[in-house]
């Protein structure tokens, strides 16, 4: 007989307890007992039982039950899974019917027949670990349906023609279940476009699954994309779904796709094709059934062409391209974002700013905004923290100075390897963002971990 966890058991007669506790000792993890149902909410606060055998009489009568009715109703809103299973030596149908309306599990009368009893038992602690199982699953499919992974849904803001398009777009996509490629630099919002797409969409409200390619090592693609089976490999203690398998009936949004190896990009378009995975250590195949929204700052087809992307691969997860434009060409999206971000970090930080100077804002207008939208965000933050008085000044804002153009001659002398050039702008975006890897990053227009490789290769 398999373990029935840690049991709680509630009974005003002593010989009862001691009886239980005998009995059940050896099938049990744990056993707590207690005279009076006083000692409920301790007990549930301190023990956690997984099951629960309550009294139905106490002091208050012998016959009616009204006492283990009230306990139950205080079990159940301390914990509206737990399991209880009533005991009582005046059993009568209509009590045993009122009893599982009230809640309760199951209904033992006594003296109890032991087989009987720990089969009751069994059935409750399957119960449950079955109530604990979906409530789990319920809570991952809230983290992974909310927006940014359960964080504040992000506004997307514009009214330049690009964005204008992008919109119309995403409007002509509602009934759609085309999978969909994001393209745009850092930090422009290609994972709040992917986000606005999927409310926009049939599969609104099932899972949204996302994955950044850029910041998982390579040895763990295929684990998070197709999960795995326990024993598996060295950590495996327990079999884990992909985020393929855990986005089946909704949406997956792969960020940094172009991140992916080859032998990766193999094993996903097959998973495409035959909307199917299999787990590592597996043999057994699952069906899936998800939308693919796909994002790079790369330039793919020139990935393609370089044989470092697969060109069928690229056919399937681009059914629509979408390209985001780079902050410093959309005009006065940059105003529009800028006062957007002013006011939410007004009210975080409890300021009393109103707005910017004509001088602030030609100032924003000006600069390039090479880290985009994430940049400009980051400098509002920082300004809204630091400034003081209604308006924000062009002194509030540290914006990067741009670098004077090399003359003709100086361009004769630049050097055209590579790998030497690779080195001076990682270089130059370390010097930039004062060795902020993260905006380093940005600068370059790669991410985080692709700059984490490209340093280690070239022993920065």
């Amino acid at each position: 007989m398999e373990q029935l966890g840690k049991i709680l058991i509630i009974d005003d007669n002593e010989d009862v307890l001691f009886a239980l506790n005998l009995l059940l000792e050896p099938y049990a993890e744990k056993i707590k007992v207690a005279v009076s149902p006083e000692r409920i909410e301790h007990f549930m606060r301190t023990f956690h039982p997984d099951l629960i055998l309550l009294d139905m009489n106490f002091s208050r009568d012998v016959v009616s039950g009204q006492e283990g009715f009230d306990s139950l109703k205080q079990i159940l809103r301390i914990d509206p899974q737990a399991v209880v299973i009533f005991m009582t030596a005046y059993a009568d149908t209509d009590k045993a019917v009122r009893a599982i309306k009230a809640g309760a599990t199951d209904f033992i009368p006594k003296p109890w027949e032991k087989e009987k009893l720990l089969a009751t038992l069994s059935s409750g602690i399957k119960l449950r670990r079955s109530r604990c199982e979906v409530n789990l699953l319920k809570e991952q499919v809230e983290v992974l349906s909310g927006p940014a992974g359960g964080g504040p849904e992000e506004t997307v803001i514009g009214e330049s023609e690009s964005m204008r398009q992008i919109f119309a777009t995403v409007e002509k996509l509602r009934e759609a279940d085309a999978n969909i490629l994001i393209l745009g630099e850092n930090g422009t919002g290609k994972d709040i476009i992917a986000r606005m797409l999927y409310r926009h969409s049939p599969r609104c409200g099932k899972p949204f699954v996302t994955i950044d390619l850029g910041s998982i090592p390579e040895q763990l693609f295929e684990s998070e994309l197709f999960g795995y089976e326990k024993g598996a490999f060295t950590d495996a203690r327990k079999s884990k779904a992909g985020r393929m398998e855990a986005a089946t009936g909704g949406t997956l949004f792969l960020d940094e796709i172009g991140n992916l190896s080859l032998p990766m990009q193999a094993k996903l378009l097959t998973a495409i094709e035959k909307r199917q995975i299999t787990r590592l250590g597996s043999t057994q195949t699952t069906p899936i059934d998800v939308r693919l929204i796909c994002a790079t700052n790369a330039d793919i087809r020139h990935l393609v062409e370089e044989g470092q992307f697969r060109q069928d691969l690229l056919y399937r997860i681009n059914t629509i391209e979408l390209h985001i434009p780079p902050l410093r060409e959309r005009g006065n999206d940059i105003l529009l974002l800028a006062e957007h971000f002013l006011q939410r970090y007004a009210r975080k930080y409890q300021k009393e700013m109103r707005g910017l100077t004509r001088e602030a804002k030609n100032k924003l207008l000006k600069y390039a905004w090479p880290g985009n939208v994430r940049e400009l965000q980051h400098t509002m933050e920082r300004a809204v923290l630091l400034g003081d008085g209604s308006l924000l000044r062009p002194e509030n804002f540290l914006l990067q100075a741009a670098e004077p153009r090399a003359s003709h001659k100086n361009q004769e002398n630049e050097t055209l390897n590579l790998e030497q050039l690779e080195r001076q702008a990682i270089e130059r975006a370390m010097r930039l963002s004062n060795g902020n890897m993260t905006r380093a990053a940005e600068y370059l227009g790669i991410t985080r971990f692709a700059l984490y490789r490209k340093i280690e290769k070239l022993g920065l």
